[in-house]
């Protein structure tokens, strides 16, 4: 009986110590007699005990690692101060351990020595407009690096890049000075704008009347009439300022208007008589 008992007991150690459970979304690897064997996958799997050994079982979801803000230069000489997240997954953990010895600090210094590659290709300028550009150049320089240890970057993004506080200065005066010269080109356009408005409507009107006086002769007397209103008016306003005027008449047609206008005057006396009288 008792045989039959360390049977069964050597059975089930060795049936605990063959059975590995593996967690869904890793994945382990198993060498048998210090050499790579075969790959564990998620859920219950059997290994030879005392031959076989697990020597590393590591996630394969998605992982972040997080760049410190780094010191780096530009083309231009502008010292920046650069940050950014790096988001990466294991695709082949049997590369992830043999081909390198330490995949996360490997990681963090190809990280920091890519970004400082990738800003110092660009001017300070080109580093604030282009940051689109600049991930995807970081993300294909990695990846180039990274596919032989079985990691694939998946994307980065360069979060913050902070110039010196003198260059910030500068670059938002800058700016202002830009904003500014864009309103003045704004309202000159405006101003030529209403110009040619005005002019256009001057153009038509000038029209309208040379088509009227051409089509009916008599409509000048009524043209001369306006006109010799319009002069009145104005001189009328003119005498109401305190400040001295100096008023130039074209001698060729002096004579002209003054009969016009004298010939109103009397006209407008007579009618002021008339309803004086009345």
């Amino acid at each position: 009986m008792e045989p039959i008992i360390a049977i069964v007991l050597v059975l089930i150690g060795y049936a605990l110590g063959s059975a590995k459970l593996i967690n869904q979304g890793n994945e382990a690897l198993v060498e048998r007699l210090g050499q790579k064997h075969r790959i564990l996958k998620p859920g219950l799997n059997f290994i030879v005990p005392l031959l076989d050994q697990i020597v590393m079982e590591d996630t394969t979801r998605e992982q972040v690692l997080d760049i410190k803000p780094q010191n780096v230069i530009t083309r231009d000489n502008i010292y920046l101060e650069v940050d950014g997240v790096v988001y990466w997954r294991v695709r082949d953990i049997e590369k992830s351990f043999y081909e390198i010895d330490d995949l996360q600090q490997a990681l963090t210094n190809l990280t920091t020595t890519t970004l400082r590659e990738v800003i110092a290709q660009n001017t300070l300028e080109d580093a604030n407009a282009a940051r689109a550009g600049m991930n995807t150049a970081f993300l294909a320089q990695l990846n180039h690096t990274t596919a032989q240890w079985g990691v694939e970057i998946l994307r980065v993004d360069i979060q913050s890049i902070t110039p010196p506080e003198s260059v910030r200065k500068s670059m938002e005066e800058q700016r202002a000075a830009e904003i500014t010269s864009r309103a003045a080109i704004l309202e000159a356009e405006g101003q030529q704008q209403a110009a040619i408005k005005k002019a256009q409507g001057t153009k038509a009107s000038m029209q309208l009347i040379s088509e009227a006086l051409r089509s009916n002769p008599e409509s000048k007397e009524i043209l001369r009439y306006l006109v010799a209103q319009d002069y009145i008016n104005a001189s009328y306003r003119l005498g109401e300022s305190e400040n001295a005027k100096v008023v130039f008449v074209d001698p060729g047609k002096g004579a002209e208007m003054m009969d016009l206008i004298s010939s109103m005057t009397h006209e407008e006396h007579a009618n002021n008589g008339d309803n004086g009288s009345t």
